[in-house]
């Protein structure tokens, strides 16, 4: 039997504070993907102005260990962030903890701005070191933020708030390509330059060095605007009652925020810590959780593979697929611009719609069948992207399309849905470590993008662009079979999914659940 506080979130009407909550957090998510993407618009003007070769018929390039190293390097710091805030959150409390995580991220984006040296190699040295702390505070609101509003929500609406959370990503990553897009046109404007062709010293304005500075640095606004308002957050009720032991406190903290009295009932609470005391590496752990953590690992893993692989390496594909103009046939500010104006437009009709499809339709499609489609339509998408490249060069219009319907269902699929449910999924005491483990090994399949996949695109060679593709495909059709290890959580509360309501949980064997639709994808109850 539930206990008050935990009864009143879950049935809770939504209100004004469940808007403000995914605000905050979202916030995070929104400066978070501008961090992450933004250094793909500038990475090419990093080249020229600090790799520039006067014998080469081609504007100077960052050699391809340079490259991966300073779009890469964030996601290496995103991942060791993750599993180190995510225990935290679990030791510490969720709100303990919310706010370092946004001081980091502004301090090193700034800093990342203010790379300093005389050299490429002190420059670009400053940067990767600054890049991969600012990953490192990054990779903290992953956990902490969907773990906040999945313990904050009614069940009726979890998975679309937390969705909705997740899909100020979406509006990050547009903003990466607009505020590059508008600097760079405002640069340009100010100072023009002939192409490379024509005059290959003067075609790369020594004002470049500005404008990738100022792109970075913007990054620490949204942070340093949230930051007052993370802090007024109380702790989560879940947390305070089911782990801290005082139900007093959840009941006063969660009443005074959902504007109703709440009783205490401090007396329930031994039922709940009874079935909520086992750790991450029990057996007990392993037989109600592990296929599920195996699932929400794998699933997120072979998804980053593919969606940073994807988002990583535009830069290279739009000139190899004629959607931008060559290298040397414009200067250093217009191919930022060029760049920029393609990735903002594949993010503003290719991946932000697909993200709110999801906050929509997630509550009646379900997570599990959202997934499914997502993985199957991506890898249908790549494998006629790659099989078919020689046409698609020919025909860019075509490719924009095709390549615009991958972002789609990412977002509306697996990108959204591998964020969703580590955070429904596991027991009080281990979710935010659980939901860490999962991003964690999201980000490990984001580095195989950003290093490996890469270097298949880098010099925009055909043959080698297309069997990246064709690797991709292969990498969510694997999505697509690993998603079965994980069960539908749509409509119940998350005591009811983990079991520390004293239940069976979602992840005993279906031996012992009450009887359910076997046809029925991904484990769900019978209505």
């Amino acid at each position: 039997m539930a206990i008050a506080v935990l009864d009143a979130l879950d049935n809770a009407r939504t209100q004004w504070y469940h808007i403000t909550a995914i605000v905050i957090a979202g916030m995070g998510f929104f400066t978070d993907a501008y961090d992450l993407f933004c250094i793909s618009t500038v990475s090419k003007l990093l080249g020229r102005l600090y790799y520039f070769d006067p014998d080469s018929t081609k504007p100077g390039k960052l050699p391809n260990r340079i490259n991966n190293a300073v779009v890469g390097v964030a996601l290496v710091g995103t991942l060791v962030g993750q599993l180190f805030f995510g225990w935290l959150g679990d030791k510490l409390g969720r709100k303990k903890v919310y706010g370092v995580t946004l001081i980091l991220m502004a301090f090193c984006a700034i800093c990342s701005g203010l790379s300093f040296g005389s050299t490429s190699k002190s420059v670009i040295g400053t940067l990767c070191f600054f890049r991969f702390w600012l990953g490192f505070g990054i990779g903290g609101d992953y956990p902490l933020s969907a773990t906040i509003m999945s313990e904050y929500a009614n069940k009726k609406t979890r998975g679309a708030f937390i969705a909705a959370v997740f899909a100020m990503q979406g509006v990050g990553l547009i903003f990466a390509g607009l505020v590059s897009m508008i600097l760079s046109k405002i640069f340009l404007s100010l100072h023009e330059a002939p192409s490379y062709k024509s005059n290959p010293v003067f075609s790369t304005q020594p004002q470049g060095d500005f404008l990738w500075r100022i792109v970075l640095m913007l990054g620490a606004l949204p942070a340093i605007l949230t930051y007052y308002w993370r802090m007024k957050m109380p702790e989560t009720g879940r947390y305070t009652a089911l782990i801290e032991g005082n139900a007093k406190q959840a009941a006063a903290d969660m009443g005074k925020v959902l504007e109703i009295s709440i009783q205490a009932e401090q007396d329930k609470l031994s039922n709940f810590k009874a079935a909520n005391e086992y750790g991450l590496l029990s057996k007990e752990f392993f037989q109600r959780h592990g296929l599920h953590l195996i699932g929400t690992t794998t699933t997120w893993f072979l998804l980053d593979i593919a969606f940073y692989s994807n988002n990583l390496t535009q830069k290279d594909i739009f000139p190899a697929m004629n959607l931008t103009k060559k290298p040397e046939e414009i200067s250093a500010l217009e191919e930022v611009y060029e760049t920029s104006k393609a990735m903002f437009l594949v993010a503003l009709l290719g991946t932000f719609p697909g993200y709110w499809f999801t906050v929509f339709l997630i509550e009646k499609l379900g997570r599990f069948k959202i997934q499914l489609i997502g993985f199957f339509m991506m890898s249908v998408f790549m494998a006629v992207l790659g099989v078919r490249y020689s046409y698609m060069k020919n025909h860019p219009a075509e490719f924009a399309v095709l390549y615009g319907l991958t972002f789609f269902f990412a977002n509306f699929g697996p990108n959204s849905t591998t964020f969703v449910l580590p955070a429904e999924l596991f027991p009080t005491r281990v979710r935010s470590t659980c939901h860490a483990l999962s991003a964690a090994s999201g980000k490990a399949g984001a580095i195989v993008g950003a290093f490996g996949v890469q270097n298949y695109t880098l010099d925009g060679n055909p043959s080698k662009i297309q069997k990246a593709m064709i690797f991709l495909a292969f990498t969510n059709m694997l999505g697509f079979v690993f998603t079965f290890l994980v069960t539908e959580t749509k409509g119940r509360s998350l005591e009811e999914i983990s079991g520390e309501d004293g239940g069976v949980g979602a992840g005993e064997n279906e031996t012992q659940m009450p009887v359910r639709s076997m046809g029925k994808p991904g484990g769900q109850m019978e209505e």
